[in-house]
């Protein structure tokens, strides 16, 4: 929840990161389960752990390695999250968003996030990519529960287009430029960690979900709220088919996410390159 000590908080945790990097930054990017090697194609500035940054929560799950990297991607000043927080780690919903406000206040216009998720709809298939075109939040708490801060948006913003029309439709046109298919879907935030059962798998189709994952829906909203452009891309990394569920380990979401990845950096350098 929101307090009013959010402000002091901003001000020591900028000061810290002004110390090691002075520059603007125009692009934060959050990498997902699996995808911490898109920060291999950052020319790095510098890069700082987050547990020595005050305020940052550390992360906690195994493939998230807890580096906030500055530097040069497609052309642009960018900063990356090389590992990100979530709901299920126990953290509240202030400090899973807390770097995306950090990154705002840095100077970033625009926010990239990827995840990890699994397909609802039946057509996907382990490996694929997905545009996050729209989401359905059905985690319990909401970032912007609690005082408004006023200085970096309004009470109640507006969620009609959370993910940026233009850039959906420049990473379109990447994609089929580089031959890479891509689906557009509707993505669904749960708290997690366990995985679905079979009847939530349903329940989630009959509602309207592609896809269900356990992040990127916060960062969305705390973004749209200070007037950031959002783009989020999936990674399908299992099949929720009801009546073919079979057990998946995080070893093999892992796996499958690696795989992919190198298509996912591709979109991301190239649409970074074009903003």
């Amino acid at each position: 929840m929101t307090t009013p000590e959010a402000y002091s908080h901003f001000r020591e945790t900028l000061e810290y990161i002004r110390r090691y990097f002075t520059g603007e930054v125009e692009v934060g990017i959050v990498l997902g389960t699996g995808l911490g090697r898109l920060a291999e194609a950052i020319e790095k500035e510098h890069q700082l752990a987050y547990n020595f940054i005050p305020h940052f929560p550390i992360s906690t799950v195994e493939s998230h390695f807890g580096r906030l990297i500055f530097g040069r991607l497609g052309g642009k000043r960018v900063v990356a999250m090389q590992g990100r927080f979530h709901y299920y780690e126990g953290y509240s919903m202030y400090q899973i968003t807390y770097p995306i406000r950090i990154m705002k206040l840095l100077g970033a216009h625009t926010l990239l996030l990827s995840n990890a998720a699994g397909a609802v709809n039946l057509s996907y298939q382990m490996g694929d990519l997905m545009i996050i075109r729209d989401h359905i939040n059905l985690l319990p708490e909401n970032p912007l529960r609690g005082i408004n801060l006023d200085q970096l948006g309004p009470r109640f913003p507006d969620m009609s287009a959370p993910y940026h029309p233009e850039l959906i439709q420049k990473a379109r046109a990447i994609a089929q430029r580089l031959q890479v298919p891509l689906h557009e879907g509707v993505y669904a935030a749960v708290s997690g960690p366990n995985l679905e059962t079979r009847a939530e798998y349903r329940y989630l189709r009959i509602i309207g979900a592609d896809v269900v994952g356990m992040s990127t829906v916060p960062e969305c909203i705390v973004a749209n709220h200070m007037g950031m452009r959002v783009f989020a891309m999936s990674i399908i990394t299992d099949i929720g088919d009801p009546d073919n569920l079979r057990p998946v380990s995080l070893e093999e979401i892992i796996h499958v996410a690696n795989q992919a990845e190198p298509k996912l950096t591709q979109i991301f350098t190239e649409l970074i390159r074009s903003l």
